[in-house]
């Protein structure tokens, strides 16, 4: 299976006279986040995103990228490394810490000889700190820059701005890399300021797994305000690269580390919780102009800047990703490399949301058509438990829910629980699911009906089973070896702790 390991090896990309050109600048732009197609480029007609676009123009355009996990923490983990979450120990969860001993992309480039540094969000939640490193994973921290944001719950962090305070002290000999991670459009969102802004409600398309209401309609325009926020600090950035004469030079990728913040979205292995957007620029060194099909996963990145960087690759350290490079510079477009046939991806833990602090081991194979998920854990809920333990006494049914980030779109659904329109969306949110999940992803991106259940899918079923297996197997997943329970010894060291009822049963797993 070619597309597993690349072994310390380095395969150049670059053609005799590119050889003897300095290595490109990179920026990495990441939003917090944002599902595809949430982007103007790919034609959403609720959020303007001209500076995305404009990459995506100048540059290719890739209409299946997937992250390897729907959680900040691990997704981005899996960027820094081009290593699957359950490869990363407990970098591989969520607000535990980062082990030393993984090479990370701005190490690797820094002590090639370029100069590195990040603002906004870099890896996180988490501590590092405790791990032995002497600074975030992404590299040395720009935070000075500051500015009044226009809406409540926009961080004050002017992310372009401190990109610009790193420009201005770098050396001009050096090639630089730098990561511009914004905390938008993470959740809370200010209520209203869509529809404020002038957003037209009937727009918007409501995902079939959200009820189609007013509120939710407004919720998801709300989101697309700091869409376009996040996509005003890209257009910055651009700005301040074409200023200094070096955004030809400089290979622009663009992406988010998980879908967006609405129930059955971010923290599920469903569509618009692995698939976002990514577009990537640079230069005269890819035919612009071109949209891209291949399946590609966020664990190709690294692969794709060393390579870029002409940097070797990790010897001591196995890379799961592969180098997107043959596709950026192939001129081609739709599938340009049939032997990507799938991307998986996996999660343990979100948030604190269940008794004993467990979490939702999953693990997700994705293939141009179907989708495939297997639930590690059945019988626990997959949002997190239904209620909560507040000073020592259990509040009603539905106060709990916790790896779904709090939101009016939640709120409407929980409130109106017993009513069946909402009931039906809230299972679909938060009820129990079976060990194996399969959906035909071209009849139905909402992910709802379960194929896995009709006996006359048994055979594909089984199909990706053993090819799920195949591979978590060859990447060491603790899951496939008897090894599981090390996901719920890994301590939880940032985001709030909660207390939750015990289960109504324990089960081997959850003692």
């Amino acid at each position: 299976m070619r597309y597993l390991f690349i072994l310390g090896i380095f395969i150049g990309w670059a053609t005799p006279a590119a050889a003897q050109e300095q290595p490109p600048n990179i920026l990495f732009v990441i939003s917090d986040d944002q599902s595809f197609p949430h982007a103007s480029a790919y034609g959403a007609d609720f959020v303007e995103t001209p500076a995305f676009d404009r990459v995506a123009r100048e540059g290719v355009l890739f209409t299946n990228a997937f992250v390897a996990s729907p959680g900040c923490s691990p997704s981005r983990a899996a960027i820094l490394t081009g290593r699957y979450p359950w490869q990363n120990e407990e970098a591989g969860t969520h607000g535990s810490s980062f082990p030393k001993k993984f090479r990370v992309l701005p190490d690797l480039l820094e002590e090639a000889g370029y100069e590195v540094g990040y603002t906004g969000k870099g890896w996180g939640p988490g501590d590092w700190e405790v791990s032995g490193r002497d600074r975030n994973p992404a590299g040395p921290a720009f935070q000075e820059v500051k500015l009044d944001p226009p809406h409540a719950y926009i961080r004050n962090t002017n992310y372009a701005g401190n990109f610009g305070a790193f420009l201005e002290q770098r050396s001009k000999q050096a090639p630089f890399y730098f990561w511009m991670g914004t905390s938008e459009p993470h959740r809370p969102f200010e209520e209203g300021i869509g529809e404020a802004a002038g957003k037209n409600p009937e727009a918007v398309n409501v995902p079939s797994y959200l009820p189609d209401t007013p509120e939710v309609r407004s919720d998801l325009l709300d989101y697309a305000v700091e869409v376009e926020w996040f996509d005003r600090q890209l257009a910055q950035a651009l700005n301040l690269l074409e200023e200094k004469g070096e955004l030809e030079n400089t290979l622009i990728i663009v992406t988010s580390d998980n879908g967006m913040a609405f129930p059955r979205a971010k923290a599920n292995l469903y569509e618009d919780g692995i698939h976002v957007p990514l577009a990537v620029r640079w230069g005269n060194h890819i035919p612009a102009g071109r949209s891209i099909s291949d399946l590609v996963s966020l664990v190709d990145l690294m692969p794709t800047m060393l390579d870029a960087a002409r940097v070797a690759y990790p010897g001591e350290m196995a890379i799961s990703g592969r180098s997107l490079m043959d596709i950026l510079v192939s001129g081609k477009e739709g599938v340009v490399d049939s032997s990507r046939k799938m991307i998986f991806a996996g999660r343990e833990r979100h948030s604190s949301s269940r008794w004993n602090n467990l979490g939702y081991p999953q693990r997700a194979l994705r293939t141009h058509r179907y989708l495939y998920i297997r639930n590690f854990a059945p019988q626990r809920w997959p949002a997190g438990s239904p209620r909560r333990i507040e000073k020592g006494s259990t509040p009603p049914m539905h106060s709990g829910y916790h790896d779904i980030d709090s939101a009016p779109t939640l709120e409407e659904m929980t409130e109106n629980a017993e009513h069946p329109y909402f009931n039906r969306y809230l299972h679909l949110a938060v009820g129990r699911r079976p060990a194996e999940e399969l959906y035909d992803i071209k009849d139905d991106p909402g992910c709802i009906n379960n194929l896995a259940l009709h006996p006359e899918y048994g055979q594909l079923t089984r199909h990706f089973r053993n090819k799920m297996t195949e591979l978590l197997d060859e990447t060491g997943d603790p899951r496939m070896s008897g090894k599981g329970d090390i996901w719920e010894s890994y301590p939880r060291l940032r985001g709030p702790m909660r207390e939750f009822p015990a289960p109504e049963w324990v089960l081997p797993m959850d003692e």
